[in-house]
């Protein structure tokens, strides 16, 4: 155990422990008091961090309103508000989409299907761009504004920046700014495709964001919250926050 402030070993374990049961430190070299989450997003949090990030795990991961996994933990004798939940899931989703972006670093494949679909934000509409390999394994989403020149550059730069992998195929619609954007930002040894029956695998994966992002009403920023979009894809969520 490290001390979080100044980043000593030289910690001595205290007796009591905290509320929800997690031993206390004192820092014999800073004198700092602390216990085995303080470095963590959930240090002051009512409940214990294995609750939390079940919370919002199942959050990611299923088709649930906030009120859904408010009523649902009551029943197991755990009382909190929609508006907590609200609250965990604004705290932890950018370190679990952060996880999972480091997580895809040089394992996807190199042929990519890219294409883009609506999704509300803010009560607007706004384009969502994304990407999977061959295998169904989500290479990277971006929300834009616009669907354009600028926009299709921007997410071949992050796919290619999140991933470390420069794909052999990339199939795509018909929209005249990918040929140019994948020749500038991906490089012109890069084979495009344009088929939207080729496309098709991608068109029925939107299926799964889309309806995630039904009980939610849409997002409601294009700010930290919207790694939502990256952090509700697959399985790999489950594993992507060590509750600790």
């Amino acid at each position: 155990m490290r001390c979080p402030a100044c980043g000593s070993t030289a910690v001595s374990e205290r007796a009591e422990q905290t509320m929800q049961g997690y031993r206390r430190f004192r820092c014999g070299n800073c004198g700092k008091r602390f216990n085995e989450r303080s470095a963590g997003v959930l240090n002051r949090a009512q409940y214990p961090s294995d609750v939390i990030a079940l919370v919002v795990l199942w959050r990611m991961h299923y088709k649930l309103s906030l009120r859904d996994l408010a009523e649902m933990f009551l029943t197991r004798g755990l009382i909190f508000s929609y508006e907590a939940v609200r609250d965990w899931e604004a705290e932890l989703t950018p370190a679990l989409a952060g996880d999972l972006r480091r997580r895809r670093k040089g394992k996807v494949g190199r042929s990519w299907y890219v294409d883009e679909t609506y999704i509300r934000v803010r009560g607007c509409w706004r384009y969502l761009y994304r990407a999977i390999d061959r295998d169904g394994a989500l290479v990277d989403v971006m929300l834009s504004e616009h669907r354009d020149l600028a926009a299709a550059k921007a997410f071949s730069r992050s796919a290619q920046a999140v991933t470390g992998v420069t794909p052999d195929r990339v199939t795509t619609d018909g929209h005249d700014a990918y040929p140019k954007a994948i020749r500038t930002e991906l490089g012109k040894q890069v084979r495009h495709r344009t088929s939207r029956y080729l496309n098709n695998r991608l068109e029925q994966d939107h299926r799964g964001i889309k309806g995630r992002c039904r009980p939610m009403l849409g997002l409601k920023s294009t700010g930290p919250q919207h790694d939502i979009a990256a952090a509700t894809t697959n399985s790999e969520t489950f594993s992507a926050v060590d509750p600790e």
